[in-house]
């Protein structure tokens, strides 16, 4: 049944095949290093500030990474450039797995690992983003954005979960080992993909410094780009309240519920990725990216007035499977729209928008949650996202009308292709 459900038309694509069965390897067997890192790091400062400035290291460095790789992607073989991000990831994992069995390393070497981990994961995100559009048409980008998300959800779920019961059986040098074992299976995956040259036109003469200020001036140019990254980042600094979810438990719910509504939203994000096929086919998606926006923010005021626990759990739920959905085409349609010279380097703000939006969403929660409560914080976050979503439509219309026609038949595109739809969209906001 759930084979029906989940749009698997993407993996008609044979490169694209091996890339999504290689992340689905790497998903649990990859991410045990997200555990094992912060508890190698407490057990050996007992400071829990030890493990939060990690946290920051790994931020700065994925940021930096993103915008660096977009660039570099954007006039570099991206075949070539997604390898080195593989293979730098690799290696640090075999360096933890060196120094845990030889009982452990020094802070400072500890946080120069960390550092590397976040610049390969920030090079990875973001030239996985602009390899997509070279592999599968415009058409089957929902579909592919959705299943590569479906496998990341996972992993987020399992991943940590497997990790937290291996560490007291096998240790920490056997669950980094496993992390650079499964990316033998996606470094396998990367190198048979076709050559992904740079387009013609990127000017590989320029500076890294440059390239990045030159994708910025095209973001800004563009209207559309700008309104789905607007769209985006208010449905998470608005919407997305997690940071208030243990006050909510403490005061109103019960603090044995605080696991429950943490574990709400990813539940419901898993369930739509699993009937994804209700979703990917449309040709609107513009128009339900912005409807799953609004959603979204409707839940979240919603949520806010639920006192019961299980009906609040419910629209969490609910709330992650429409956030699915906005994420899906918000992936979808800023690589379709954007020109194939510049796709590195959109996806690397992306990347920036994503690891920052939650970051600065519990920042603003947290600060206007202790003036104003939990409960009035979350629901003006919620009407604040729907009022932000149609105040962009009606800015910017081309988000509503811009569609995709789906393809006859899965296949490759041919490097850089883009639909007629987009190209006639991206012309006409030029003049």
């Amino acid at each position: 049944m759930v084979s029906f459900m989940v749009d698997r038309r993407p993996l008609a694509v044979p490169a694209f095949r091996r890339l999504w069965v290689a992340s689905l390897v790497s998903a649990v067997g990859g991410s045990f290093s997200v555990v094992a890192v912060p508890v190698q790091l407490y057990a050996s400062t007992g400071s829990s500030a030890t493990v939060g400035a990690a946290a920051v290291v790994s931020f700065a460095a994925m940021a930096f990474a993103a915008l660096g790789a977009g660039a570099i992607a954007d006039t570099r073989d991206r075949r070539r450039v997604l390898l080195a991000g593989q293979s730098g990831l690799a290696v640090v994992y075999l360096a933890l797995w060196a120094q845990a069995a030889l009982g452990g390393a020094p802070l400072p070497v500890l946080l120069l690992l960390v550092a590397g981990q976040g610049l390969s994961s920030g090079t990875i995100g973001t030239t996985s983003g602009a390899v997509l559009p070279r592999l599968v048409p415009a058409g089957l980008l929902p579909a592919a954005n959705s299943l590569n998300s479906l496998v990341r959800y996972l992993g987020y779920i399992l991943g940590p979960t497997v990790a937290g019961l291996l560490i007291p059986v096998a240790g920490l040098p056997t669950l980094y080992l496993c992390d650079a074992l499964a990316l033998l299976v996606v470094l396998f995956a990367v190198h048979r993909l076709p050559p992904l040259p740079a387009a013609p036109a990127a000017g590989r003469d320029q500076g890294v410094t440059r390239q990045v200020l030159a994708g910025f001036r095209y973001l800004a140019g563009s209207r559309m780009l700008v309104a789905v990254l607007t769209v985006d980042l208010a449905a998470m600094v608005f919407g997305m309240p997690t940071a208030l979810f243990p006050e909510l438990a403490q005061r109103e719910f019960g603090e044995s519920s605080v696991g429950l509504l943490y574990a709400a939203y990813p539940a419901g994000v898993v369930l739509a990725g699993l009937g994804s096929s209700l979703f990917t086919k449309v040709r609107r998606h513009g128009l339900l990216m912005a409807g799953a926006a609004v959603a979204w923010g409707v839940t979240v005021a919603v949520f806010s007035l639920m006192t019961w626990l299980w009906a609040a759990l419910v629209v969490l739920a609910a709330g992650g499977a429409v956030n699915f959905v906005l994420s899906t085409f918000r992936n979808a349609i800023s690589q379709a729209y954007t020109d194939d010279a510049m796709r590195g380097r959109i996806q690397g703000a992306l990347t920036i928008v994503l690891l920052g939006g939650p970051q600065l969403a519990n920042l603003v929660h947290g600060g206007i949650g202790a003036l104003i409560g939990p409960r009035l914080t979350i629901g003006i976050g919620g009407l604040l996202t729907v009022v932000t979503v149609l105040v962009v439509l009606r800015v910017a219309p081309e988000l509503r009308r811009y569609a995709v026609d789906p393809p006859e038949q899965p296949g490759q595109s041919a490097p850089g292709a883009v639909e007629p739809e987009a190209a006639a969209l991206r012309e006409a906001e030029r003049e």
